[in-house]
């Protein structure tokens, strides 16, 4: 997956918030995270304020759906 697919794909979960959005969040960047690494999570969580939003914070690792904070 393409960051400015993922970035879209985050978006539009972040505008709707709530519980069942996290969790497509949370597959969104598990994906990121296999395909584009730690880096690249933590610029979509820092740029669309994820971390506000569902409280994903820099640093965490997303794998299968998980959200492993570090």
């Amino acid at each position: 997956m393409t960051l400015e697919k993922a970035r879209q794909m985050l978006k539009v979960q972040a505008d709707f918030g709530g519980f069942y959005n996290a969790n497509s969040a949370k597959l969104i960047l598990s994906e990121v995270q296999k395909e584009q690494g730690q880096a690249a999570v933590d610029g979509l969580i820092r740029e669309l304020d994820l971390e506000r939003i569902f409280g994903f914070k820099p640093g965490t690792q997303f794998r299968g759906g998980l959200a492993l904070p570090q």
